[in-house]
């Protein structure tokens, strides 16, 4: 009988009938993680999907995977490149189609048969995927710019100020255009158009890199902006990341840009347009200087009528200059672009002494205001950009430094104007609007809210406003930092991609957001930027070259990669960047152990709370912790990752030495610093105590006397609140739970007096301020908008209150942890994630001591529920159960997927 029925199945899903009356359903359907992408490698895109039924613990076990050059072959079935024919698998992510080949400037469509225990999905919607250059690819296009200084004030030393340059190229086009694809890269920054049509939407492209090792190009379908005949390409080049915006950055020289539009023909004929010699040039258009520090300069005066389209006439235009090559490699940027992701209205307008205009947004974000505003012909109209305000009516500009965050627009006649900058985005909340002639509306103002494209993957809700407020800065916080890397701020002169930021807080953050793709484009950033000794630069991409030999700014190297591992089932980074990675380890092992103790740290437990709230740091030794327990700690954890790392990249005879090289680092540690008789580290920091906790460097058995003195100085020493900087705070609020006193972690989220996160929402913080004492301490250290003081805050959140969590085995969320803390005095909370395989909820609610609970586990997942005893839950009415067990308080539930209501008796 068995027998009969799977070879009724089979006749089914070959003969692609209709889907059978079983709701399975497929959606989400991406190539390379993006939804019919262009630009894609043509050789290894990976497939994914997600499946879903009304009906519980639905789990896939195979899949069929078509794809076709048209749609029309696909739909039947005709001249396919590739048919996978049934796949007997659940996996639905980073699906390969093994041996396929793809052609270059082409569009592939495809599309999958989903089979499951509860039967088959039927075929699902087509998709479409466009391919890129092949790796490797010699570019026939040239690098071309303006080799010179034209506009009077231009300088590229120090404040660099440079106008943007706009380049032209026409062109002739035949009938029968079957695609038309551009790959360009403009650096710094660029804006494509095509017959006076801009292409695509992007901001800043294309993402900034180390482009002395890589540049990305992207690439944009352009078939429906061509012509049969006279044609014109069109670029407007920004100076972005290429040309430093102050002297003490890494400068690559003048912008420049490289181009190819492959026309392909349906007579199989191709046509390329390529970036040479022909093009035309000037830079005295309107843009007449941009600086991502300094802002936009725009003169409506010098606009150029119809510049990109085909008739205009360019005599007066110069020939280009042929630039150097950068000397990076040119890739197909894998990762998103920046995009307009959000808009804003201001919350209030009003009129200074001095006559000029205050706008509030009533948020601290990043991008720029587009206006719509009356001004007077030749008198500049200034947009002047702030974080705060002294006194209700001057902007706070001391903790910008150097950065001028300063629009100017310069009307061509008297009347209303709209506009926006092109090259520039500013960090503030207050915008101080000049030389306007009536007073601005709030309806003609638009806070435009800029950062790489991802989707928002998590959110959550309590009945703890403080707590939901707090989530919420956080949200504005962690995605002002996101511009084509994680930055440490938006607004300052600096805006770079520390690494000592993001160590920790990538697992947070990638509950909030999809950021797989600019994490692992980030990686590279690293390994480009690393020395050839090995050291990793403590900013990356390297636009500072600080090689300090430092550990724990590094570690962020291993805990992304560790990250996209855990969070996305993605290994790539592991495998691609092992090598590397293997070399720091034996670099800092070389350079920096001694006794097996590493001797070198360069920050410090960073931006802890000083004793003085004017401080920046503090100068009190008892408050500092050890430098050697800073180093010692986190080599130790990056040691015990690389033994994973090695297994997962097939590097496994290196795993002895790691883990060798670990014994021998925790035995020497605590020979030196662990006191057994005070159950305590060095100096009995908080953060020193929790590292060697978390990380696993206590003894056996000992493990209640260290945490008893993480208790005794948060509480007694600190009377409950804070006393780590970025390295402790990492550990601090998962630590606390863990190990049993979940109550003291829900203090300090709750805590409203400094140091907490309360006292900066109470001081008007609406973002999440670098230091602890950001509204005191110096100004030249003290941005509004930082998230490395997260931690691990957020990941608690997720994991600890809300109870969605990685199993401790599963990687990708294939099985699910739902394990809350359930603090007392939280009546509420409600959370959901969308994993890999869909979206996950967990719901609570208590009453007079009576849980409520709802969660949601996506198909081919399923969850490990953990139910405390104190609910008297009958285990018994939850349906579909797989197993049940008794553990330490708790009744252990594992669950397929589905939607359950856990309820008190």
């Amino acid at each position: 009988m068995k027998h009969v029925l799977f070879l009724l199945l089979l006749s089914v899903i070959v003969s692609c009938s209709r889907p059978v009356e079983n709701g399975v359903k497929i959606y989400d359907l991406k190539t390379d993680k993006k939804v019919n992408p262009e630009g894609i490698n043509p050789a290894s895109p990976c497939f994914m999907w997600k499946i879903n039924s009304a009906k519980r613990d639905i789990v896939q076990t195979g899949y069929v995977l078509q794809i076709a050059k048209s749609e029309k072959s696909l739909k039947n079935k005709e001249e396919l490149i590739y048919d996978s024919g049934i796949i007997n698998t659940d996996q639905s992510n980073f699906v390969y189609a093994q041996n396929a080949k793809f052609e270059p400037n082409l569009t592939y469509y495809w599309r999958v048969n989903v089979i499951t225990n509860q039967g088959e999905s039927g075929w699902s919607k087509i998709q479409k995927f466009g391919t890129s250059f092949p790796e490797k690819y010699q570019w026939n296009g040239k690098w071309i710019g303006e080799d010179s200084l034209s506009n009077q004030g231009e300088s590229i030393n120090g404040n660099t100020r440079l106008a943007a340059r706009y380049l032209r190229k026409t062109f002739n086009a035949k009938r029968g255009i079957k695609k038309a694809t551009l790959n360009i890269s403009g650096l710094g920054s660029y804006i494509p158009f095509v017959n006076g049509e801009r292409v695509g939407d992007d901001v800043f492209a294309p993402l900034p890199t180390l482009y002395t090792t890589s540049i990305y190009y992207n690439s944009y379908d352009v078939t429906s902006l061509i012509k049969t005949s006279q044609n014109v390409l069109g670029v407007v080049l920004g100076n972005g990341r290429f040309l430093a915006m102050r002297s003490n950055m890494v400068s690559f020289g003048l912008p420049r840009m490289i181009a190819e539009l492959v026309i392909v023909y349906k007579d199989g004929s191709k046509e390329e347009i390529i970036s040479d010699e022909t093009w035309k040039i000037t830079s005295k258009g309107p843009i007449i200087a941009n600086n991502e520090f300094d802002g936009e300069d725009y003169n409506a005066n010098l606009e150029i009528k119809d510049w990109n389209k085909f008739k205009f006439d360019d005599s007066s235009w110069k020939n280009v200059d042929l630039m150097n090559a950068p000397g990076g490699e040119l890739i197909a940027q894998s990762a998103p672009n920046i995009k307009v992701m959000d808009t804003i209205k201001p919350v209030s307008i009003k009129k200074t002494p001095k006559g000029s205009y205050m706008v509030d947004m009533g948020q601290n974000m990043v991008g720029w205001l587009k206006v719509n505003l009356d001004g007077k012909k030749d008198k500049n109209v200034s947009l002047k950009f702030a974080e705060t305000l002294i006194n209700d009516s001057t902007l706070y500009l001391a903790n910008f430094r150097s950065a001028r965050s300063e629009d100017n627009y310069i009307p061509s006649k008297d009347g209303a104007f709209t506009w926006e900058p092109s090259f520039v985005y500013h960090g503030f909340r207050f915008v101080e609007i000049s030389g306007v002639e009536n007073e601005p509306k709030a309806e003609n103002l638009l806070g435009v809210v800029v950062y790489d494209q991802m989707d928002n993957s998590g959110k959550i809700t309590t009945s703890n406003q403080l707590m939901n407020k707090l989530f919420e800065n956080s949200f504005w916080g962690i995605r002002g930092n996101y511009r084509g890397m994680p930055t440490d701020c938006p607004q300052r002169d600096e805006r770079l991609g520390w690494l000592g930021d993001r160590a920790t807080g990538a697992y947070g953050e990638a509950y909030v957001f999809d950021n797989e793709l600019m994490y692992k484009k980030w990686l590279k950033d690293i390994e480009d930027s690393q020395s050839p000794d090995g050291c990793i630069s403590d900013v990356s991409p390297r636009y500072w070259t600080l090689y300090s030999g430092n550990v724990t700014w590094p570690s962020a190297y291993f805990y992304v990669a560790d990250m996209l591992n855990k969070q996305y089932g993605d290994k790539e980074g592991i495998i691609k960047h092992y090598d590397s990675m293997k070399k720091w380890v034996n670099y800092t092992k070389d350079n920096f152990m001694n006794d097996n103790i590493i001797v070198k740290d360069t920050y410090g437990d960073w931006c802890m709370p000083p004793e003085s709230q004017e401080l920046i740091h503090s100068q009190d030794p008892a408050r500092k912790t050890p430098a050697e327990v800073l180093s010692t700690t986190v080599y130790y954890d990056i040691l015990r990752k690389m033994a994973d790392f090695a297994h997962i990249s097939g590097n496994d005879d290196d795993i002895v030495y790691y883990m060798d090289l670990a014994n021998q680092v925790k035995e020497a540690y605590n020979k030196k610093f662990f006191n057994k008789e005070k159950g305590c580290y060095g100096n009995n920091t908080v953060t020193g105590n929790i590292l060697s906790l978390r990380l696993g460097l206590v003894p056996e058995g000992e493990e209640g006397k260290v945490f008893d003195n993480i208790i005794n100085v948060t509480e007694n020493d600190f009377a409950g609140h804070v006393s780590t900087g970025v390295l402790g705070i990492q550990h601090l609020m998962r630590g606390l739970t863990e190990n049993g006193r979940g109550d003291l972690a829900y203090k300090l989220v709750n805590n409203e007096t400094y140091p907490s996160w309360g006292y900066m929402i109470n001081n008007g913080a609406t973002t999440i301020w670098e230091l602890w004492n950001g509204n005191t301490a110096d100004p030249a250290m003290n941005s509004g908008n930082h998230v490395m003081l997260l931690g691990d805050l957020i990941i608690w959140y997720f994991e600890k209150i809300v109870g969605i969590a990685n199993s401790p085995e599963s990687v990708g969320f294939k099985q699910i942890l739902m394990n809350p803390y359930f603090p007392e005095g939280l009546a509420s909370a409600k959370g959901s994630y969308e994993s890999l395989y869909g979206t996950i909820v967990s719901d609570w609610k208590i009453d007079d001591n009576k849980l409520n609970w709802n969660i949601s586990i996506p198909g081919n997942s399923s969850a490990v529920v953990m139910i405390p005893s104190r609910f008297n839950v009958d285990v018994d009415a939850i349906p579909n159960v797989k197993s049940s067990d008794k553990e330490d308080g708790y009744t252990k539930v594992v669950l397929g997927s589905g939607d359950y209501n856990i309820v008190s008796l």
